[in-house]
């Protein structure tokens, strides 16, 4: 039994600093990721690789970066928990991203490219697992909800920013100097804040439980399915509309470049407040009621999303696309919190990431699915598509109402890998 060394006497502020500098860290993590969403709209990039007028094509940039990220997730991240603990992940993480994006701009070809997409998404893999296990080893329960909500906020930032900061950097620098600023913000933001916020918790005087050891413990999660089913939904809507919403905006409502750039931060931007909102509310409820945000999330996106595909006016669309995504943030902070709930002792990390990691190779066919059901649909061929994402939405409810139904999360002992550590006497 090896004992872990760790910081012991963290205050809460400086808990909530290192919440602040994970929100940073995922926000980047989202800017690597929206950059092909805007870049397949540049006849420059796309003629390049070889991808012109190739939707299924076009969407597999994401999905190879979510399979990358999906297997990565799954089966790397408990060899973090393990050995690398939050703070080395971290570093090593952003070490990686850094050179995958920076690497991109030379490949030589779509095949290449795609190559570097999938490893790019594998080294985000373990991100939101390191940052579950930080929430939960820092902030007593019952608190995780809005630690939970601030931390996923880079989601909705990273992809809100994303757009109009990739529109900015393509149109001044063009598509390779979109790649470079993008390994810079890695190298020069993420990294620092890590190194400087992020520390080891006070609660964590951890056995060193070997990877697989954690892994099979980490299958054992109580309602794993039905967390994973939300899972691979919510994540399908998103993935589905960041990779497509420019091209929604630009080619089928027919906005101009500027407009397409400020619409397209706008629905993530509403879904900030509306993540804390969840997160907010996460915590004035007990756990077993939790699944409440996701009945009220999903149902809101999803006739959100269908009045899209409905839509005659080009601002009505827009409007109800902002609307969706506020019921779409509302449902953030709730699978983490779930996890923290029902995973095993000591296996939080390892059983986020089987259910981000799952969730991520399911939800990547998603963008590809799209651009077919696009491409196949002429005239309303992004009716088709948006049609898609207003059925993710209906898995979301059902797996939400089965939550709800059933038990809640058990309460018990925590095992050594989660308990408060004991301070040491002085002599």
């Amino acid at each position: 039994m090896t004992v872990l060394s760790e910081d012991r006497h963290r205050s809460p502020l400086a808990a909530w600093l290192g919440v602040v500098a994970l929100l940073a860290v995922v926000a980047i993590s989202y800017l690597d990721r929206v950059n092909v969403s805007v870049l397949i709209t540049d006849p420059v990039f796309t003629r390049h690789f070889g991808i012109a007028g190739n939707r299924a094509a076009q969407g597999a940039l994401m999905t190879l970066f979510l399979a990358g990220y999906g297997v990565a997730a799954m089966l790397i991240t408990p060899w973090y928990e393990a050995v690398f603990g939050v703070r080395r992940g971290l570093l090593v993480s952003l070490l990686c991203w850094a050179l995958c994006t920076f690497a991109s701009p030379y490949a030589g070809g779509a095949v290449l490219l795609l190559t570097l997409r999938f490893l790019l998404g594998a080294s985000e893999g373990p991100l939101f697992s390191l940052k579950t296990m930080y929430v939960k080893d820092n902030f007593a329960e019952g608190e995780w909800g809005k630690p939970n909500a601030v931390s996923s906020m880079g989601v909705s930032l990273g992809t809100a920013l994303g757009i109009p900061v990739i529109t900015f950097a393509l149109v001044r620098f063009g598509w390779h100097g979109s790649f470079l600023l993008l390994a810079a913000l890695n190298l020069v933001v993420g990294l620092p804040l890590v190194a400087v916020f992020v520390r080891a918790s006070r609660r964590r005087a951890a056995v060193r439980q070997p990877a697989l050891r954690r892994f099979t413990a980490a299958l054992r999660t109580p309602k794993l399915g039905w967390i994973l089913l939300i899972e691979v939904a919510t994540l399908g809507y998103l993935w589905g509309s960041t990779s497509w919403l420019p091209s929604y905006l630009l080619q089928a409502r027919h906005f101009s470049l500027a407009q397409m750039s400020a619409l397209s931060a706008l629905p993530f931007v509403v879904s900030l407040g509306s993540g804390f909102l969840g997160g907010y509310l996460i915590d004035r409820m007990p756990a077993r009621r939790a699944p409440l945000v996701l009945v009220v999330g999903s149902i809101g996106t999803a006739l959100c999303a269908t009045t899209v595909t409905l839509a005659d006016s080009r601002w009505l669309a827009a409007a109800t696309l902002i609307l969706a995504n506020a019921f779409w943030g509302l449902q953030g902070p709730a699978i983490p919190t779930l996890v923290q709930h029902y995973a095993p002792a000591g296996t939080v990390g390892s059983a986020y990431g089987v259910i981000n990691g799952v969730g991520n190779l399911v939800s990547a066919l998603l963008p590809t699915l799209m651009g077919i059901a696009i491409a196949a649909g002429g005239d309303h061929g992004f009716a088709a598509g948006y049609a898609l994402l207003a059925a993710t939405q209906l898995l979301t409810l059902l797996g939400a109402v089965v939550l709800l139904r059933g038990r809640g999360p058990a309460r018990g002992e925590p095992a050594a890998a989660d308990r408060p550590a004991v301070p040491e006497q002085s002599h």
